[in-house]
């Protein structure tokens, strides 16, 4: 029987509705576990761990984040898998600095929530979490984790974590993966891609990282942009990383201002990344003459990586390895991105 470890940090489904008022509030465990009696059927065991008091998606923070990596990293050798129960709103972000943090990871850890509470009639939450646990404790014919990575499932999707965007408020299929396909698809039968999933070597020792620097920022451009409001966020005292999202392939504009403004933003040490503002594609940097002067002023490709990935990882590695930042920036860790 494989053992699994449930671990609540809150989000919409954790809320059920109040008898008395009938607004939804955070439900609490023994509540929660009454509306779902099929994790208790005995084909998995399976045990709960809670963030107290739960969090809403939209107060995640970094120190969130090392609770979740520490609560699988302490608990690691007593489960075959984790399922960590999240807000939507912000749970991309969350993911990507869970794949991070926990190097040569060996067994799954699947986030998972819902688009509607679980003590509502029509609720994904069910759906979405019992196959989320049944993913956590799969195992192949020779006993071993046939996904084991940071995931997320969500309506009938697993996706790499890292490769995730939330797209939609409204559906229930409220992620997508638009540059790495999925990596198992759940209907009558959960059918797996075992050659698109991300292999640790299982004889490593599970390495948690915990140290992160938030000292970054997101600079997107458009049209019009002026030279104050670029040169403000560059100069920011402290600032160590910049995320900054361009058009298409890209590109930017060949304003001689903005030239000047991020190679001496480079010059002073900040870290600049290109990354495109296109959900789909990857940033050709020299493709088009308008994304030279980039190149010149020493900002780096972040080929089709996402923005929660980008940001999660540039934090983390400044926190970690300042002095290797950069180079690792380039690099693909953990399935992230496709570098050229």
């Amino acid at each position: 029987m494989s053992k699994v470890l449930l671990i609540s940090t809150g989000g919409t489904i954790t809320m059920v509705r109040d008898a008395k008022t009938q607004a939804l509030v955070p439900a609490d465990i023994e509540t929660f576990k009454a509306y779902m009696p099929e994790l208790f059927a005995g084909e998995m065991q399976v045990d709960i761990e809670a963030f107290t008091p739960l969090i809403d998606s939209s107060d995640i923070n970094p120190d969130c984040w090392v609770k979740m990596a520490r609560m699988v990293y302490d608990h690691y050798e007593e489960y075959d898998g984790f399922v960590i129960l999240h807000g939507t709103d912000t749970m991309s972000y969350s993911a990507s600095a869970l794949s991070f943090m926990l190097e040569n990871l060996s067994k799954p850890v699947v986030f998972t929530g819902s688009q509607l509470p679980v003590g509502v009639l029509r609720s994904d939450a069910k759906e979405n979490l019992l196959t989320a646990i049944e993913i956590s404790g799969a195992k192949d014919e020779e006993g071993n984790a046939i996904v084991p990575e940071v995931t997320i499932y969500f309506e009938d999707r697993l996706f790499r974590a890292n490769r995730t965007t939330k797209r939609n408020a409204e559906h229930f299929s409220a992620f997508n993966s638009y540059n790495y396909p999925a990596l198992a698809k759940a209907g009558v039968h959960i059918t797996y891609q075992p050659h698109l999933v991300h292999y640790s070597d299982p004889e490593k020792p599970l390495i948690l990282h915990t140290a992160f620097d938030c000292n970054v920022a997101v600079l997107k451009l458009f049209p019009g942009i002026q030279q104050p409001v670029v040169r403000a966020l560059l100069r920011a005292r402290g600032l160590k990383g910049v995320v900054l999202e361009t058009f298409g392939a890209g590109n930017a504009p060949t304003d001689k201002w903005l030239y000047k403004e991020l190679k001496t933003a480079v010059d002073n040490g900040i870290i600049i990344v290109n990354k495109t503002q296109c959900n789909t594609g990857s940033v050709e940097m020299g493709l088009y003459a308008v994304s030279l002067n980039l190149m010149k002023a020493g900002v780096l490709s972040g080929y089709d990586i996402t923005t929660e990935a980008l940001l999660t990882k540039m934090m983390l590695l400044l926190g970690e390895t300042p002095e290797k930042a950069k180079e690792l920036l380039g690099k693909e860790l953990c399935g992230e991105m496709t570098v050229d």
